[in-house]
């Protein structure tokens, strides 16, 4: 499936399951015209998010708020922070082949695990590419955009800021929420996988949601920052395109 009809089919599931619990009481007929009515709006919201909404060029000085917002009250649509079932997740993805372990602390940042979870779950994450890494300073690599290029995401973003570290200083193998900066309710789809100790400044929002961390394979994304950027620059396209896949959670 294309990613703009995996984020189209997921956007529709999202609202069918926000109109359903607000219209529970009400017969099939309306029921029939709500699911109809919500995969127009899914449709056309696709449209706008993607070709007409504002867009976000990530610079060196914006080093990984890399995600836009809508512009628009789309909070209500993100997963409910109760899914993370207060507890540790355990899951796994491919990295190109290469197999990287994780785990995800739904008992500190539970909207952020919610949220990786229920896109895991529906398959919005296979085949979507890695689309940035920063090699100088900030050690970095930027996963989860629909789109490709930074400005892409669920059709939704979600806030406040969780469980960012009050050092600024984001560890070996920590995963992380990238957002739009300044910026603490732009999170949607993007994340970031810190493969070396990196200080990322907070900014007026505050610092970055750490949602879990690699237990194994880390050398994977070593592997890949070692071939550097596509254009020869410290934050850019990998040299070599990087896709996940199998991706897992329990």
């Amino acid at each position: 499936m294309k990613n703009n009809e995996k984020l189209a089919a997921f956007q529709a599931k999202q609202e069918l399951v926000k109109r359903r619990s607000e219209n529970a009481p009400k017969d099939n007929r309306l029921a029939l015209i709500s699911a109809a009515a919500a995969l127009v709006i899914a449709f056309a919201g696709q449209l706008v998010y993607f070709n007409f909404g504002p867009g976000y060029v990530p610079t060196v000085n914006d080093l990984v708020e890399g995600e836009t917002s809508t512009q628009s009250d789309t909070a209500s649509l993100a997963p409910d922070p109760a899914l993370a079932e207060n507890r540790v997740w355990n899951g796994a993805l491919s990295l190109n082949g290469e197999e990287v372990k994780f785990e995800l602390a739904g008992d500190l940042a539970p909207q952020a695990v919610a949220n990786f979870v229920t896109l895991a779950k529906d398959g919005f994450y296979e085949d979507v590419s890695c689309h940035r890494l920063t090699t100088a300073g900030i050690y970095v690599l930027q996963c989860g955009d629909p789109s490709g290029d930074g400005t892409g995401g669920p059709g939704y973003s979600f806030g406040p800021i969780e469980n960012a570290p009050a050092d600024d200083t984001y560890a070996e193998g920590v995963i992380a929420m990238a957002r739009k900066g300044s910026d603490g309710s732009s999170m949607g789809s993007q994340f970031f996988i810190v493969y070396d100790e990196s200080m990322i400044p907070s900014d007026i929002a505050g610092g970055y949601t750490i949602m879990g961390k690699v237990t194994s394979g880390l050398d994977a994304v070593k592997a890949i920052a070692a071939k550097g950027t596509s254009d020869g620059s410290s934050d850019g396209s990998p040299a070599e395109p990087v896709l996940m896949s199998g991706i897992s959670v329990e």
